[in-house]
């Protein structure tokens, strides 16, 4: 395994432990670790399953639960839109990255909150109801997602100008 892949992958690692360790309501590195995975793997099948075996193992750890297919359609979408940050790895562009996939994550989980929980109506008033109980944990949702996002590419920015071993070459199977 070459060092470029291994780094990507511990980087995913980390953040699957960061999951499981115990952190305020949703300030987690979900987002982040599926926007890094597909802004960084060029191998889109190992941008999907390795971050989602991550998602997986650390979901056995901290449990299942009634919205989870509304969580992980949302880290699918992201990891798209991280497909996306391939070639614009650049501040703005992964700071907007960042900020959609939290307002996305915020739509997809409520919406899944609303449809399954059974403790809204299931009409746009019992909808706006699950999006109004969401939104202080939108906040955290944000923190979190803007936090990740700088460590992990800012922290991976960091050690490819200074570990020649982790810069892309050609066509990298990263």
């Amino acid at each position: 395994m070459n060092p470029r892949l291994a780094t990507l992958i511990g980087i995913l690692i980390v953040a699957a432990l960061f999951r499981i360790l115990p952190h305020p309501p949703n300030v987690a590195p979900i987002a982040a670790m599926a926007l890094f995975a597909g802004a960084y793997f060029t191998d889109r099948k190992l941008a999907f399953v390795l971050p989602f075996a991550a998602l997986v193992i650390s979901d056995l750890v901290i449990g299942f639960h009634s919205t989870m297919l509304f969580v992980y359609a949302a880290f699918a979408i992201t990891v798209v839109m991280g497909f996306w940050l391939q070639s614009r790895r650049r501040a703005l562009p992964i700071l907007g990255a960042a900020l959609g996939s939290s307002v996305l994550f915020f739509l997809v989980t409520n919406f899944g909150a609303w449809l399954s929980h059974g403790m809204y109506p299931l009409n746009a008033e019992g909808l706006m109801a699950a999006y109004t109980a969401g939104i202080p944990f939108f906040r955290n949702t944000l923190i979190g997602d803007l936090l990740f996002v700088v460590l992990f590419f800012g922290g991976f920015s960091l050690a490819e100008r200074y570990i020649p071993a982790l810069r892309e070459r050609g066509a990298a199977t990263a």
